[in-house]
């Protein structure tokens, strides 16, 4: 338990930018990372910038597609 926990803490202390981060989230959205970029990645950025940049990413996500919908009903297009 307590060696979990460590590693944790060592993990929250990587030096990764959180912009890093946001570009990592989003080009994984896509589905488009080159192994060697993931592995990078796994050494570099920081768990918890993971996190909120997936919630992050997965809500604007979420509010583009309820306005694209919501722009379509609105149209006429789908009436």
């Amino acid at each position: 338990m307590t060696a979990d926990r460590d590693g944790f803490k060592a993990a929250t202390r990587r030096k990764g930018s959180f912009l890093q981060t946001v570009a990592a989230v989003g080009w994984s959205f896509f589905g488009v990372r080159k192994a060697t970029s993931f592995e990078s990645d796994t050494q570099t950025l920081n768990p918890v910038h993971l996190v909120i940049a997936g919630v992050i990413g997965a809500l604007l996500f979420i509010g583009l597609l309820a306005g694209v919908v919501n722009w379509v009903l609105s149209s006429g297009v789908a009436a």
